[in-house]
């Protein structure tokens, strides 16, 4: 009785290298693999080279190329539209400032950790893996 589950993967987006890791030791630990960039190009030039990630974290105000900026490039892109993102951010009008995004969920940072977990969770089980048989 063995089952091959494959982990969840997550994308951390975020400017703030402290919490990319932070993040990454939490959610390893939790049985993710995450992968992390510190800006919207850096994670599209990792989305585009690699197996797409069950589930997005994105904060909103990095250099280089927000959150918006990631957004509206991985909408236009179909292989990378229909992954869902969680936006991450300290802006307190975020749920607000989000909904033209069209993402899966807002989280305030500070992040509370029971409240992340669970709402990963739910996002990541709307995958429904393609049956190989």
């Amino acid at each position: 009785m063995t089952q091959s589950r494959t982990p969840k993967s997550i994308l951390v987006i975020d400017d703030e290298a402290d919490l990319r890791e932070t993040l990454s030791i939490i959610l390893n630990e939790e049985g993710y693999e995450v992968m992390s960039a510190g800006n919207g190009a850096e994670a599209l030039d990792r989305l585009r080279s690699g197996a797409p990630p069950s589930l997005i974290l994105l904060d909103l105000m990095m250099p280089v190329m927000n959150g918006w900026q990631f957004r509206a490039e991985q909408r236009q892109d179909p292989q990378l539209a229909r992954i869902p993102v969680v936006i991450i951010s300290a802006d307190a009008g975020v749920e607000t400032k989000a909904a033209p995004l069209e993402v899966a969920d807002c989280l305030k940072k500070p992040l509370e950790l029971a409240t992340l977990l669970r709402t990963i969770e739910r996002h990541c089980q709307k995958e429904t893996p393609e049956s190989e048989m």
